[in-house]
């Protein structure tokens, strides 16, 4: 009787192969994205089978890897209009490409020593990115700004990950798609400056295989927000009121419902408390207008230095205890829960077979996990815990 033999792995689609085999035999996927000089053994069949045994192997395409850039190219767009200066797409790449060298440019001032390393890398398949990390500086103990420009095919876990909730009636299959974004962390080492996160997106997704003919979809998503280990009051005002002033150029519904939103997403359900102070945070946003969310997600960009630089220049240089560093080194605990478990950039990353070293740029260099840790009540710990516990309107 047959066998079968599933092989799992992230992949773009599944192909049935059939082969009948009496020893140990290495078997290839001759798929577009692997070829001849780099193919590699999916699997092997060690048992020995009689020749009229057949074998059924589901084999998987595997996502292909990025290739190593030694420059950077004036855009990682290609074909069609995707680099018409007018497009959506471009202009999107132009900005968070010039946000990235605004940011990294401020954090090296600041740091005042640490210089940021830079991998350029490519998607065979389409796009690439620009990964910069700054570790062990003065200021900062870890410092990731990613810029990524990706398209090709996606699986649909990919899809689902990418869409959440949204994506429950997507059909099955690789579904064409486009994605650009900014994303950043920024672990200081001192425990009274905050640890920073942003992220800048864009999307599209083209009709898929099977429905010829459907629309184009498009959103946009991001945030900025604040994870400090200890509280300021005048520090999370400030952050929060140049929130605030980015949205209300827009719409003031905005940063009501964003901040909101921000408190809802950075939650981590298995400790039911919030990953920090909050900031802003939206995603699948797709009706408003598209340059109006086009300029939204500019303003939003463009406002990461302004809110967060000055509380940096405040804190950077106090003095602190071994049980502060202690207390930050818990918190930085609760940042790497929420990332690894909650996430969706993360998943998405994960699920595209993205760059790791770039996905996990934002987990910092050192953390720390207590057995049943709790803070004494009343103390300065508390009051951070509460706030995550308990969110709050600042402003």
């Amino acid at each position: 009787m047959p066998c079968t033999i599933s092989v799992t792995a992230p992949s773009y689609a599944v192909t049935p192969l059939t082969f009948s085999c009496s020893k140990s035999t290495p078997i290839y996927h001759t798929s577009n994205f692997v070829t001849k000089q780099n193919r590699k053994p999916l699997l092997t069949v060690t048992k020995s089978m009689n020749s009229n045994r057949v074998v059924k192997v589901k084999a998987t395409v595997s996502i292909e890897k990025e290739t190593p850039e030694t420059e950077r190219p004036d855009t990682f767009l290609r074909g069609n209009d995707d680099g018409v200066a007018s497009s959506v797409r471009f202009r999107f790449e132009k900005m968070i490409r010039e946000a990235q060298d605004t940011v990294c440019n401020a954090i090296e001032i600041a740091d005042g020593g640490g210089k940021f390393k830079e991998d350029v890398w490519s998607r065979p398949g389409g796009g690439g990115g620009i990964s910069r990390v700054l570790q062990d500086g003065a200021v900062w103990e870890k410092a990731g700004v990613n810029v990524s420009v990706v398209y090709g095919q996606m699986p649909p876990d990919a899809y689902r990950a990418a869409k959440g909730a949204a994506s429950n009636d997507q059909k099955p299959g690789p579904i064409p798609f486009f994605a650009a974004g900014i994303s950043s962390v920024l672990h200081p080492k001192n425990p009274f400056a905050p640890t920073l996160h942003f992220n800048y997106r864009y999307f599209e997704t083209d009709a898929p295989k099977d429905a010829p003919g459907a629309p184009r979809q498009w959103w946009f998503g991001g945030g900025t927000d604040l994870t400090p280990a200890y509280i300021f009051e005048d520090d999370v005002k400030h952050f929060h009121s140049v929130q605030k002033k980015a949205c209300d150029k827009f719409d003031p519904t905005f940063y009501p419902r964003f901040k909101k939103w921000c408190d809802d997403y950075f939650y981590i359900k298995h400790r039911d408390e919030r990953r920090g102070l909050g900031g802003i945070f939206f995603d699948d946003l797709n009706d408003y207008d598209q340059e109006m969310l086009l300029s939204f997600a500019t303003e939003c960009a463009n406002s990461v230095i302004p809110a967060y630089i000055p509380i940096i220049e405040k804190r950077k240089d106090l003095p602190f205890t071994d049980h502060q560093k202690a207390w930050q080194q818990l918190r930085r605990g609760r940042y790497v829960e929420f990332n690894l478990v909650y996430d969706r950039g993360t998943t998405f990353g994960l699920k595209t077979g993205g760059r790791i070293e770039s996905i996990l740029v934002s987990l910092p260099l050192t953390a720390r996990w207590e057995y049943d840790h709790k803070p004494e009540v009343g103390s300065e710990e508390w009051k951070l815990l509460d706030a995550c516990i308990n969110p709050k309107e600042w402003i």
